[in-house]
């Protein structure tokens, strides 16, 4: 890698258009070295700053919650971590059991998979209903 890059470069490093990091510096996330005409300069630490932002960002931390987490001190820093972290368990949980049910209807022996008993039971459950009651 070069000592430093352009913004284009480092923005394509990681999939992203160049305005996103013009505007996660705008919220004082990154801080990029300036040269000859004001020109944004991206080293190994600023590329290490943007891996970490898209990372919170995949696990679905906002952007307030990411520049706490980077810029804030251990309490605070904490809480954001936990009530992420617990959002985030939610998240995949619901996942895991949306692709029960899909693993379910794609191994289902039924030719209309809404008339299986075991895919209805996993519907009921995710709509909260004892099984076999209708809404």
């Amino acid at each position: 890698m070069k000592s430093s890059l352009a913004i284009g470069d480092a923005a394509a490093r990681f999939g992203l258009p160049a305005h996103v990091l013009r505007h996660w510096e705008s919220m004082g996330l990154l801080s990029p070295a300036r040269v000859e005409g004001e020109r944004r300069r991206y080293g190994r630490a600023d590329l290490e700053r943007i891996a970490i932002i898209v990372r919170a960002k995949e696990a679905g931390l906002g952007l307030a919650d990411i520049a706490v987490m980077l810029g804030s001190g251990p309490p605070a820093r904490r809480a954001v971590l936990e009530r992420n972290r617990d959002e985030l368990r939610a998240r995949i949980c619901a996942a895991r059991e949306s692709l029960a049910l899909l693993e379910h209807a794609l191994a289902c022996g039924h030719e209309d998979v809404a008339s299986c008993p075991r895919f209805r039971a996993l519907v009921a459950e995710r709509v909260g209903l004892p099984v076999g009651e209708s809404p």
